[in-house]
């Protein structure tokens, strides 16, 4: 009898193509949460725009958004 396959994760491949990503599709390429993505956008840190009633980040908003916060100043914990 054959033993059962564990069912292992396979990481989601970013296409490169793409031009608009959805949020959630934005928060999976930062490694940050999806609610998180959403206060981002929400507060306009990540550039988003609106396409009929559907939210989109165009893809090169994410790099953006990175130098961004790289350029912060530190703050001391």
């Amino acid at each position: 009898m054959a033993e059962p396959r564990a069912l292992t994760a396979v990481p989601e491949l970013a296409d490169p193509s793409l031009v608009l990503l959805t949020v959630e599709e934005a928060a999976r390429r930062l490694r940050i949460g999806r609610t998180t993505c959403f206060k981002l956008v929400r507060a306009g840190e990540i550039e988003s725009v609106t396409v009929g009633r559907l939210r989109r980040v165009p893809a090169e908003a994410l790099p953006a958004y990175v130098t961004q916060l790289r350029r912060r100043p530190a703050v001391a914990a």
